[in-house]
C-alpha cells in the first residue's frame, strides 16, 4: 500500500502548503493529494487558496512524490476544457507525476458562480460529459462538442505531456461506480467500503489504484488532539450526501453544533499513538484500497507531524 499526505487547502495558506509538500516528500510519503476549495468547511479552518496555482509551485518544488487533486469539480467553477488545460500543464511541470482526481462537487464551493446547486442526478450527468470532454482533449487535436450541459467550440490543448494524465473519479455508491468506472483510471473514496471496491474492480478490472483518505490528529497531548479535531473536523461525520449539499461554513457549523469531542475521537485517530492510525489504515487495505492519503488536522501542527511520520508512523505502516 502507498501512503500519501493531504495538502489541505482549507487549513493552510499557499506558501505554507508548498512548504508542507516539500516536508512531506522529505519525510518519505509516496504521494500527495490536494483539496480544491473556494471555502473552508468551517470558519475555524480559515483558508482556501487556489489549488491549481499552489500545484504549479509544488510541481517544481518537489522531485519524487506523485501529485493529485482530491478532488476537482470540472462542471461549475471550472469548465472541463479549463480543467483539461490545467491538468496537462501540471503534468508537464511535474515531469509526469500528476493524476487528475475529479468529483461531482459540493455546494460549499460551486455556489459562488450563482447558478444554483443541481440535484445529484444532474451533477452526475454533468460530470459524465466533463469526463468525455477532458478525455477527448487529452487525445489531442481540436474538439467540438455539444452535450446536454456543455458546449465546446474548437478547443485544443497546445501543450500536451508525452505521458497522458491518469484520471480518477470519486464515487460513493453503486450508481456512481456504474457511471464512472468505465471512463476512469482509478477510484477515489473516503470510506473503507469493501463492496464499493469490489463493484469498481468488476466494472473496471484493469484499474490499478483505489485511493482512500483518512483524517488523523497527531499530537503528543491526546486531549489537545481531540479538541483540535473537534474544532476543525467535526463536519467530517456528516457523510457525503449531507456534506455535498450544505452551502457554507455557517451551515456546517449549525449542522454540527451537537457533535461532541468524544464523537469525533471515536471516528478519527487522535493523539500520539501509532496503533490507532495503523488499525484505521488496515481497514482500507482489507477493503481493497491500494493507497491511503492521511490528513493531519491543524494547519499549524504539521512540522511535528512530519517528524512523527518519518520516525514512527511510516515505518509502522510499511511494516504492516
Amino acid at each position: 500500500m502507498m501512503i500519501g499526505y493531504t495538502l489541505m487547502t482549507e487549513q493552510a495558506g499557499p506558501r505554507e502548503l508548498v512548504e508542507h509538500a516539500v516536508r512531506a516528500e522529505q519525510a518519505g510519503f509516496d504521494f500527495e493529494v490536494i483539496s480544491d476549495h473556494y471555502f473552508p468547511w468551517l470558519t475555524e479552518q480559515g483558508h482556501a487558496p487556489n489549488a491549481w496555482a499552489v500545484l504549479g509551485a509544488i510541481a517544481r518544488a518537489t522531485e519524487r512524490v506523485r501529485l493529485m487533486t482530491y478532488v476537482t469539480c470540472p462542471t461549475m467553477r471550472y469548465h472541463p476544457t479549463v480543467v483539461a488545460q490545467q491538468a496537462a500543464t501540471v503534468q508537464l511541470l511535474s515531469d509526469n507525476r500528476f493524476t487528475l482526481g475529479l468529483g461531482a462537487g459540493e455546494n460549499l464551493n460551486e455556489h459562488v458562480i450563482g447558478r444554483g446547486w443541481p440535484p445529484v442526478n444532474v451533477r452526475h450527468e454533468m460530470l459524465s460529459e466533463a469526463l468525455e470532454i477532458i478525455s477527448r482533449l487529452f487525445n489531442g487535436g481540436h474538439l467540438d462538442f455539444t452535450g446536454k450541459h456543455f458546449r465546446v467550440d474548437s478547443a485544443k490543448l497546445w501543450d500536451l505531456p508525452e505521458q497522458r494524465v491518469p484520471v480518477g473519479v470519486a464515487v460513493s455508491g453503486p450508481q456512481s461506480v456504474e457511471l464512472f468506472a468505465p471512463s476512469a483510471d482509478l477510484m477515489i473514496a473516503v470510506e473503507p467500503d469493501k463492496a464499493l471496491c469490489q463493484a469498481w474492480r468488476k466494472a473496471a478490472p484493469d484499474a490499478e489504484r483505489i485511493i482512500g483518505q483518512l483524517p488523523i490528529c497527531f499530537d503528543r497531548d491526546e486531549e489537545a488532539a481531540v479538541q483540535r479535531a473537534h474544532e476543525q473536523f467535526r463536519w467530517f461525520g456528516g457523510g457525503w450526501k449531507v456534506n455535498s449539499e450544505l452551502p457554507g461554513p455557517a451551515a456546517f457549523a449549525a449542522a454540527t453544533q451537537y457533535v461532541r469531542p468524544d464523537d469525533v475521537a471515536a471516528a478519527i485517530p487522535c493523539g500520539p499513538d501509532v496503533k490507532p492510525i495503523v488499525d484505521a489504515v488496515t481497514e482500507f487495505l482489507d477493503a481493497g484500497f491500494t493507497d491511503v492519503a492521511l490528513v493531519q488536522i491543524g494547519g499549524q501542527h504539521q512540522d511535528e507531524f512530519f517528524t512523527f511520520a518519518r520516525d514512527e508512523l511510516l515505518p509502522a505502516l510499511r511494516g504492516n
